[in-house]
């Protein structure tokens, strides 16, 4: 069995999709009908920069998710492989879950771009600039992360925000918080935290305000029925009911990313293959939770190509 994967923020760079648009109408009509349904030319912004507009949470969010998208259609029109046929269930990393959905079906394109710029722009408008962090746990497993975490809070929050992979977690939370896990690591085990370039602190307790506002905007449009299951970011557990996961999306914005677990429990239920499309930062971490798993990242029209022939 095959999982489609798609990737979270971080995996946005200037430059892409541009490849994918000049070889496919398919590819073009994706970031077309995401410009359309913003207003605003996010095309432009991904294909020339400047970067720190692309970074922007409102900004990566849709980028990545059109950029997922588009490698998606490539490889259904152009090559005529049914996601159904070929996937057995999906899942995302953070924003990635909303991919992951518009491509079952259970979000239209246009209200998947609509939902992401949303949740960007509620997520950095939770905490002040400067108010809060993240940091990258490196060669931390999640019982080492766990007991840092608590050391570090001193009656802030500091939580853990991903669970990667067995070598890397990401905790989030008051920057002071942050700073004192970053200033501890080596005394837990941990080989060294790094603070990550982001603009707030996501999936911690913090972002409560956002998820008040996903909240509101999922109300207004709930998925639908999905194609294939989808494994929920925050239960790591197999997902087919629609307003489950309507609550689950909500959640997911203070919860925590349990993706080793999510992949672990795929592999449990039989997937043998996971193909990642738009990025080629999932792939790897998969690798490193189950190195007997077969991992495909789908970024180029000759990376997609490949993986179809080879169906």
């Amino acid at each position: 069995m095959n999982a489609f994967i798609f990737p979270g923020q971080g995996s946005q760079k200037v430059g892409m999709g541009v490849e994918l648009a000049e070889a496919s109408s398919a590819a073009r009509e994706v970031f077309e009908e995401v410009d359309e349904a913003l207003s605003q030319k996010l095309s432009d912004i991904m294909r020339d920069g400047p970067e720190d507009q692309l970074t922007l949470t409102e900004n990566a969010q849709p980028a990545i998710m059109a950029n997922a998208i588009a490698t998606l259609r490539v490889l259904e029109k152009d090559f005529g492989v049914s996601l159904p046929d070929t996937a057995g269930c999906v899942a995302g990393h953070s924003l990635g879950e909303y991919t992951a959905l518009c491509a079952i079906g259970a979000f239209t394109l246009s209200d998947t771009a609509r939902l992401l710029k949303l949740r960007g722009q509620a997520m950095q408008a939770a905490v002040p600039v400067g108010e809060g962090a993240m940091a990258a746990l490196l060669g931390a497993d999640i019982e080492k992360a766990s007991a840092l975490v608590a050391a570090a809070a001193d009656g802030e929050v500091c939580d853990i925000a991903n669970d990667n992979d067995p070598t890397q977690v990401v905790i989030s939370g008051h920057a002071g918080s942050i700073e004192r896990a970053i200033g501890v690591a080596k005394e837990h085990g941990i080989k060294r935290g790094i603070k990550l370039p982001v603009s707030a602190p996501f999936h911690c307790s913090l972002m409560q305000p956002a998820a008040d506002r996903m909240a509101e905007a999922l109300t207004q449009t709930p998925p639908q029925g999905f194609t294939v299951p989808l494994y929920a970011n925050v239960t790591a557990a197999k997902v087919s009911d629609p307003a489950t996961e309507q609550a689950l999306l909500v959640e997911q914005v203070t919860g925590r990313v349990r993706w080793r677990e999510s992949v672990l429990a795929m592999r449990a239920d039989g997937t043998q293959q996971f193909t990642e499309f738009g990025g080629k930062v999932l792939g790897p971490m998969v690798g490193r939770i189950d190195k007997e798993a077969q991992v495909a990242s789908l970024i180029t029209m000759s990376d997609i190509e490949e993986f179809a022939k080879g169906l």
